[in-house]
C-alpha cells in the first residue's frame, strides 16, 4: 500500500467513525457519581480525616474487587470523600485494616513504584473527555506518586511531576490519607461542574485490588471513559495564572572530558502563564537539568539503538498531547524530546524554550520552540519546533496532526509532518474494549534520498481474559525525522500478539498467563529480515504473589552487513536460533524480594547465556536498597565476549520530602564506575533544594582514574499569582 493509499484509508476511516457516534456515545451511559463538599481550605493536612467537614461530605464506600475475585465486595473497606475550595481540592481516604502491623509499605521517596505495596491511586478526568487525566497515588508511609494518563489510558507517564501535598497516618484500625491538590497544578475545562473521577486500592499482602467505577478486569484505572463522576464542583479560581520559577545552579569540580576543574554559578528562569484554565504557556531561559537522575546503563544485544525515556520537567509538561499513532510505540516516534539538548550522550545548552499546550473545546493542541547553543566540535546552534493538534471525535476517539521543523545537528531543510486517527471504544459488544488506529508520516532533510514516508495501523482487542492485537508498519529507507526516534528504517513490520489469562480454582495458583508475542520484519520488497516469536507455555502467578515463568523464543536475523555486539563482529548472513528462559519472582510484599532470570540457548552462530538478578531489601520505609546484576556470556564463531553490568541503588528516606539516594553503576565494556548521589529536599510545596554529586571512575579495579567528579547544587522556588 502506498502512502497515498494510506492517507485515503485514513480519511475513509474518519468518515466511517463518525457514523458510529450513536453506538459509542458515553453520554448515554449511566455513570457512578458522588458530590464534593465545600471546606477544603479549612483542612489541616495531617492524614487523620477527622475534621467536621469530612463528616458532612458524601462518601464513596462501595468499592468493587477486581483481584482475586471480580465483582464482589472487597475484604477491607475503603471510604473516600472530596472537599473543594476556590483554589484547591482535598481528597480524604480511610483504609480499614484490622491488622495494621501487616501493612506493606516501605517507600517514602517521591515517584516510588507503589504498585508493589499497599497504596491508593486516584485519577481526575478534568476535561471529561474519557481520553486524558491526572493520576495521584500515596502509600501508608506518605510516598507520593503522580503521572499523566498517556496513550489513551493504556499507560501512565510517571516522569511528570506537579505541585501537590499528601499526609498519611497509620492507626489501630488501618490507615488514612489526605491529598491536597492546588487547582493551579491542573489544566481543566472551566465550564464543567463535574469531572471524571476514579479510585483504586491495593492490599499487597492479600494480593487484592478494588476499584470504585469500572470494576472489571477489562478496564484500567487510567481508562477515564469508565470513571465515575465527582459533582458539585465550584467555579475554580486560578488567580492571574502566573508562575515564576527562578533557579540557581552552582557547580564545583571537573564535569569530564577536557574541561578543567573550577567553581561556577548559573541562574535560570522558568515562567508559566495560564491562558484560561485549560491552556498554559511556558518559557524557559538558560535551563539546567542538573537535578535529573542519570539513565540506567543497559546492555545491547541487538544491532539497533536503545530507547531511553524523557525525564526533564520542561519537556514533560503536557507531553501526553504529543503522543502519536496507535501502535507506533518506540519503533517510531515523530517527536522525541530527547533529541533537543542531548547529542551523542553530551549535554547541549538549552538557551531558550517556549511551549504552549492545552485544550479548546474538543481540540487538544501543543507547540514547542527551542534554541540550543553551539558546542565546539559537536553541534552548531539550532532552532527546533513541533506542533501537535488532536481533535476528539465520537465518545473516545481522535484524529490529529503533527509537524516538526529543525535539526539538532544543524542540517538544513529538516521537517516532518503526519496525521493519525484512532477509533476507540470501551463499549464494543456492550462492554468490551476495541481500538483501531492508522497513521501516516513524511519526513525530509537536504541529505535524505529515497523513501521518506512511513505509515502503519494497529487493531487491538485488549480485554480479560483474552487480549488480541495486530500491528503493521512500513518505514521508508530514507525516513529519518530529525526530531524523532526510528531505530530501524527501510522495513515492513508485522506483529500479531495474543495473551490468554487462565484462573483455575486451585487455591494456590492465582493465574496462568499464556503469551504469544511475535515480530516479523521484512524489507521493502517483502523479503524476511528478522523474526522473533516469544512464547510463554508457563507463566504462573501464585496466591502468595510469587511468580515462575518459562519461555521459548525462536529468533532469526538476516544482517546484510557485518555489525558488532560486545566487541565481536557478526558477519552478514542468515541466522536462526532458539532462546529459552527461566524466571523467578519473589513477591515484593516481603522485606527481601527480587527476580532472577536465566536466558540460554543458541545465538547467531554460537551460544549465549544471559543471567540477570535483582534483589530488593527494605528493612524499613526509611532505608531501601536494591542490587542489580547482569552477565552475558557469548561463545560465537567470530569470537567470544562477556558483558558485566552491576548496580546498587540506596535510598535514605528521612521523610517524604527529604530523601538522599545514591545510584552506582559499573559495566566492563566502558570499564567505568559511575555514581549519581542526590539529596532532594522539598522544603515547601513550591520550593526544592537539590545537591547532586556525580563521579565517573575509569578502570576502578586497577589504576582508578577519575574522569568526572562534580558537585551540583540547585535551588528553585516558584512564585504563583
Amino acid at each position: 500500500m502506498s502512502h497515498r493509499h494510506a492517507l485515503l484509508l485514513f480519511a475513509a476511516l474518519s468518515l466511517v467513525g463518525r457514523t458510529l457516534d450513536a453506538q459509542t456515545s458515553a453520554a448515554n451511559v449511566a455513570r457512578l457519581r458522588f458530590a464534593a463538599a465545600p471546606g477544603a481550605e479549612r483542612i489541616r493536612l495531617d492524614g487523620l480525616v477527622d475534621e467536621a467537614e469530612w463528616s458532612a461530605a458524601e462518601a464513596i464506600a462501595n468499592m468493587t474487587m477486581l483481584e482475586p475475585t471480580e465483582g464482589i465486595a472487597p475484604t477491607l473497606a475503603t471510604t473516600v470523600r472530596v472537599l473543594v475550595g476556590a483554589r484547591e481540592i482535598v481528597v480524604g481516604i480511610e483504609c480499614a485494616d484490622p491488622n495494621p502491623g501487616e501493612i506493606v509499605s516501605y517507600s517514602k521517596a517521591r515517584d516510588s513504584r507503589l504498585s508493589r505495596e499497599d497504596h491508593v491511586k486516584l485519577v481526575f478526568d478534568t476535561f471529561l473527555d474519557g481520553r486524558s487525566g491526572y493520576v495521584f497515588a500515596v502509600n501508608p508511609t506518605g510516598a507520593r506518586y503522580d503521572a499523566l494518563v498517556s496513550d489513551r489510558g493504556e499507560r501512565e507517564n510517571s516522569n511528570w511531576d506537579e505541585v501537590w501535598e499528601a499526609a498519611t497516618h497509620v492507626h489501630t484500625s488501618g490507615w488514612s490519607a489526605e491529598l491536597r491538590i492546588p487547582i493551579r497544578s491542573l489544566r481543566f475545562n472551566p465550564g464543567l461542574s463535574e469531572w471524571g473521577f476514579n479510585i483504586e486500592r491495593r492490599v499487597e499482602r492479600l494480593q487484592e485490588t478494588s476499584r470504585w467505577s469500572g470494576g472489571r478486569r477489562d478496564y484500567s484505572l487510567t481508562q477515564t471513559s469508565r470513571s465515575g463522576l465527582v459533582t458539585g464542583l465550584p467555579r475554580f479560581d486560578s488567580g492571574i495564572g502566573l508562575g515564576v520559577t527562578p533557579a540557581l545552579v552552582g557547580r564545583a569540580g571537573n564535569p569530564g572530558g577536557d574541561e578543567g576543574s573550577g567553581i561556577e554559578g548559573e541562574p535560570s528562569l522558568d515562567v508559566n502563564q495560564l491562558i484560561g484554565a485549560a491552556t498554559i504557556a511556558s518559557l524557559t531561559l538558560n535551563t539546567d537539568f542538573a537535578e535529573t537522575e542519570v539513565d540506567a546503563r543497559r546492555t545491547n544485544l541487538t544491532r539497533f539503538p536503545l530507547f531511553f525515556p524523557e525525564k526533564r520537567a520542561f519537556f514533560l509538561e503536557g507531553s501526553d498531547i504529543f503522543d502519536f499513532g496507535l501502535g507506533a510505540g518506540r519503533d517510531l516516534l515523530p517527536f522525541f524530546s530527547r533529541r533537543i539538548g542531548l547529542v551523542s550522550g553530551e549535554t547541549v545548552p538549552l538557551v531558550f524554550g517556549a511551549k504552549v499546550n492545552g485544550r479548546l473545546g474538543n481540540t487538544n493542541f501543543g507547540a514547542l520552540a527551542t534554541h540550543t547553543g553551539e558546542v565546539d566540535g559537536l553541534v552548531p546552534s539550532a532552532n527546533m519546533g513541533v506542533v501537535r493538534v488532536q481533535q476528539n471525535v465520537l465518545a473516545e476517539s481522535s484524529v490529529g496532526f503533527i509537524g516538526t521543523a529543525g535539526d539538532p545537528l544543524g542540517r538544513g531543510g529538516a521537517w516532518t509532518a503526519g496525521a493519525d486517527f484512532t477509533f476507540q471504544t470501551s463499549r464494543f459488544m456492550e462492554d468490551r474494549n476495541l481500538l483501531f488506529g492508522i497513521w501516516g508520516l513524511t519526513a525530509d532533510r537536504e541529505d535524505l534520498q529515497g523513501g521518506k514516508s512511513a505509515w502503519g495501523f494497529k487493531a487491538d482487542f485488549p480485554n480479560d481474559p483474552l487480549d488480541l492485537a495486530v500491528t503493521y508498519m512500513r518505514i521508508g529507507d530514507a525516513f529519518d525525522p530529525s526530531l524523532g526516534f526510528v531505530p530501524r528504517k527501510g522495513i515492513q513490520k508485522l506483529s500479531p500478539n495474543a495473551t490468554y489469562l487462565l484462573r483455575p480454582d486451585w487455591g494456590w495458583l492465582r493465574n496462568q498467563n499464556f503469551e504469544l508475542f511475535t515480530e516479523f520484519v521484512f524489507d521493502l520488497d517483502g523479503e524476511l529480515e528478522s523474526y522473533r516469536i516469544f512464547t510463554a507455555p508457563l507463566n504462573l502467578r501464585f496466591e502468595s504473589g510469587d511468580r515462575f515463568e518459562f519461555n521459548i523464543v525462536p529468533t532469526g536475523d538476516r544482517p546484510l552487513v557485518p555489525f558488532e555486539i560486545g566487541g565481536v563482529v557478526i558477519p552478514a548472513g542468515e541466522y536462526d536460533w532458539v532462546r529459552y528462559r527461566f524466571e523467578i519472582d519473589a513477591a515484593p510484599k516481603r522485606p527481601v524480594s527480587g527476580r532472577v532470570s536465566w536466558w540460554f540457548g543458541t545465538f547467531y552462530d554460537g551460544t549465549l547465556d544471559q543471567i540477570q538478578a535483582r534483589l530488593n531489601w527494605n528493612p524499613s520505609a526509611t532505608f531501601n536498597l536494591e542490587f542489580g546484576a547482569e552477565r552475558n556470556i557469548a561463545r560465537l564463531g567470530a569470537g567470544n565476549f562477556t558483558q558485566d553490568l552491576a548496580s546498587v541503588r540506596a535510598a535514605l528516606n528521612l521523610s517524604p520530602d527529604l530523601v538522599i539516594s545514591s545510584f552506582l553503576q559499573y559495566d566492563n565494556e566502558s570499564d567505568s564506575l559511575g555514581t549519581n548521589t542526590r539529596m532532594r529536599w522539598t522544603f515547601s510545596p513550591l520550593g526544592e533544594l537539590f545537591v547532586i554529586w556525580n563521579t565517573n571512575i575509569i578502570d576502578p579495579f586497577d589504576r582508578w582514574r577519575t574522569d568526572t567528579n562534580q558537585l551540583n547544587v540547585k535551588v528553585r522556588y516558584t512564585l504563583r499569582r
